[in-house]
């Protein structure tokens, strides 16, 4: 099915910032199908267990793509499945989302513990917090913050909270590594969750696949610039199906 291509959102925030950019696709392709799939709802951090979930609903011999938390999610996912995925497309995902020695461009752990808090103690006082940090470094911050917050789900705690611990844990570069097939990583140069610097120390770890950064845009930029996302996304997958 090298005509669908399945987008895994962000922690927190649904499906919903995904659908402006899953329309620009379908206008700019009529024969790409572009599904929308949430993340699971899982109690647990464990990383099998998530993969487990998605690799039994998601369709096969797919193309694989996710935002943030997704795009990490489908590149483990990609690496699982081999020659089953058809390429992978990840956006604002950094490998590694929380800093540490081995991957110090991603953010500092004092800053995601508070994160780990807050979200504890007042889950939506903590999503609101989140989407004005995916929001920033947009040209209307406020505006699309609410446009974030507003089109989310409600979702209790301890569902959000697995969904948290997982993204601290997460390492992607084995996996990115591991997948032989395309790949495009797309990242923001204002994104305050993802440092720009990350797609410069991708580029090192990965010299041969396309890794792009996208000026003047911040976390949330396939919603603040859905038709651009579209276009660099559907000139990858021509590319690709050409070659």
């Amino acid at each position: 099915m090298r005509n669908r291509l399945v987008l895994l959102p962000g922690w927190g925030l649904g499906v919903s910032p995904l659908e402006p950019l899953a329309a620009a696709l379908q206008g700019l392709d009529e024969h790409l199908h572009v599904q929308i799939e949430p993340l699971p709802a899982l109690g647990s951090c464990d990383l099998e267990e998530w993969l487990d979930e998605l690799d039994a609903t998601l369709p096969d011999n797919t193309w694989l793509g996710g935002w943030s938390l997704g795009g990490m999610l489908a590149a483990e996912l990609a690496a699982r499945r081999g020659e089953r995925c058809c390429g992978l497309v990840t956006l604002a995902s950094n490998p590694c989302f929380v800093a540490h020695e081995g991957w110090p461009d991603a953010m500092p752990a004092e800053t995601f513990d508070a994160f780990l808090s807050g979200c504890h103690a007042d889950s939506q006082v903590t999503l609101k917090r989140f989407g004005l940090l995916c929001a920033k470094g947009a040209a209307d911050p406020r505006g699309l913050s609410r446009l974030l917050v507003s089109g989310a789900p409600h979702t209790a705690p301890h569902v959000l909270m697995p969904g948290l611990e997982l993204l601290a844990q997460l390492d992607t570069r084995e996996a990115l590594l591991a997948y032989r097939g395309p790949q495009l990583h797309l990242f923001a140069a204002m994104d305050a969750l993802v440092p720009a610097q990350a797609a410069s120390a991708l580029l090192a770890l990965l010299p041969d696949v396309e890794i792009g950064l996208i000026e003047q845009a911040g976390h949330a930029f396939l919603l603040e610039d859905p038709h651009g996302v579209a276009e660099a996304i559907q000139a990858f997958l021509h590319e690709c199906v050409d070659d």
